[in-house]
């Protein structure tokens, strides 16, 4: 998607969202330990301008500093969805190709088809809510066929 949405008929994917600007920038966190017990904690920003940074932190709901929470909690929930990512697998990827397809597969099935129970719908109806949903890029939870049969261009 990266800022422009596709649209096909009747599959609820908004065409009329722009970029916000946390996508618009990045920042990295590194953490200085002595003894095993954090010393230090450094910002850089990897791309976008200091003014894009602090604009996403200011529109933020959830925080107000860079920090790793959401990247952590997507790392958890992917290692979750997908059984090759697990600390002690039974399964495996021998191929590269096939370990990034399962990947984008429990990624992208998880943000369109996978109704969170901690989201609400950004137009304040009840029901469940997808990543996606709660985002504004699609209006309802599509099943994984209507996520497979979506045109990619």
């Amino acid at each position: 998607m990266h800022g422009t949405a596709r649209t096909a008929e009747g599959t609820g994917l908004s065409s009329e969202k722009g970029l916000a600007p946390f996508q618009k920038c990045g920042a990295t966190i590194h953490k200085t330990r002595e003894k095993g017990r954090v010393t230090k904690i450094d910002y850089r920003r990897v791309f976008g301008t200091e003014e894009q940074v602090e604009a996403a932190l200011k529109e933020s709901s959830c925080s107000r500093k860079i920090n790793t929470s959401f990247v952590e909690r997507h790392n958890g929930t992917d290692r979750n969805r997908c059984s090759r990512k697990v600390r002690k697998p039974y399964c495996f990827s021998k191929d590269w190709d096939v370990h990034r397809a399962a990947t984008c597969f429990s990624m992208y099935s998880y943000n369109f088809c996978w109704a969170v129970r901690t989201l609400r719908r950004p137009d304040a109806l009840p029901g469940p809510c997808t990543p996606a949903m709660s985002t504004g890029l699609i209006d309802h939870v599509w099943t994984i066929r209507e996520w497979l049969s979506y045109p990619t261009c």
